[in-house]
């Protein structure tokens, strides 16, 4: 298992919940590490295969020499038209550990951690083309009021807007240190780090569209994964969580339950178990990133 780059959150957990058939097929939708992925790989035999995505170029240094194994450098909002590529029709189950690696967050000048000064960038793919400080610089009122306050839950959102149009376009942005200092009046001196974080994780949610990626994965996961198959999510914050929960509960990622013409419902997945599974007191302290987690499992079920 892999514990420099990246320790995997609620390891056994979710490979005792994702590995169904030895001889299956399965996706591992963030590879980072590789930790997650090595341990799939030891729970499949021979015949046995894995996919794995990560457009993080970081990530790839950690391939894996296995025959069994195949790394996509590229966004996992794609992997229906991948695995139609790879002539692969439906797999038997999808592992995805969302949101940041331990890595990113420790590795200064890409600008995801409010500790570490660099450039204000937070890609994870180097190749997008909107950076944070894009954002910061270029959004309207309206668009940035709906970054905090929807993807940090900022309870200031309004004055901390307020406070950035004035500096848009005055090079306020360009850095971490810079951007810390131009907000600096609004940061609450009780916890300026809880506050920073939210701030930097809406922003960097924005940059990488990780609510539209795990939308389509999501919308797309039914008609990828065989009858009896696996669908398995950790998420570490209330909107990825929601999403999820409502597709293994009510059948639709905004909640609403529907039926059919006959007022039958019929849901995709069913919720194995039916909470979510949080790590343990123990792995919490060992790896503080497992704090927030939640993890749950999805029984792909048969449609009539």
């Amino acid at each position: 298992m892999e514990t420099t780059y990246h320790i995997p959150v609620l390891f056994k957990e979710s490979l005792d919940a994702l590995i169904i058939n030895p001889s299956g097929t399965y996706v591992d939708l963030t590879f980072g590490g590789g930790g997650h992925s090595r341990g799939i790989l030891k729970r499949l035999n021979a015949d046995g295969r894995l996919i794995a995505f990560d457009k993080d170029t970081d990530a790839h240094a950690n391939q894996i020499n296995d025959s069994r194994f195949t790394l996509i450098g590229h966004n996992f909002r794609y992997l229906k038209q991948y695995l139609k590529y790879l002539n692969i029709e439906k797999v038997d189950g999808i592992l995805g550990d969302l949101g940041i690696s331990s890595h990113q967050i420790n590795t200064d000048g890409r600008g995801f951690a409010h500790r570490f000064d660099g450039p204000l960038d937070m890609r994870m793919d180097p190749l997008s083309p909107l950076s944070a400080s894009m954002i910061l610089d270029t959004y309207s009122k309206e668009a940035l009021l709906q970054v905090f306050n929807e993807f940090g839950e900022i309870k200031n959102a309004f004055k901390l807007v307020s406070h950035i149009l004035p500096q848009q376009n005055m090079g306020k942005f360009d850095t971490v240190t810079s951007f810390k200092n131009a907000i600096e009046t609004l940061i609450p001196q009780k916890d300026p780090s809880k506050y920073l974080s939210q701030v930097f994780q809406a922003l960097r949610i924005e940059v990488n569209q990780e609510m539209l990626d795990l939308q389509t994965l999501l919308e797309d996961a039914s008609d990828l994964i065989k009858d009896n198959g696996r669908l398995v999510v950790i998420s570490y914050h209330s909107l990825e969580d929601r999403m999820v929960k409502n597709l293994l509960l009510k059948g639709q990622l905004k909640g609403r339950v529907e039926s059919d013409v006959f007022g039958r419902v019929q849901l995709p997945f069913k919720a194995d178990p039916h909470k979510a599974i949080i790590p343990s007191t123990e792995e919490i302290e060992n790896n503080p990133r497992s704090r927030s987690a939640k993890l749950r499992v999805g029984v792909k079920q048969a449609m009539i």
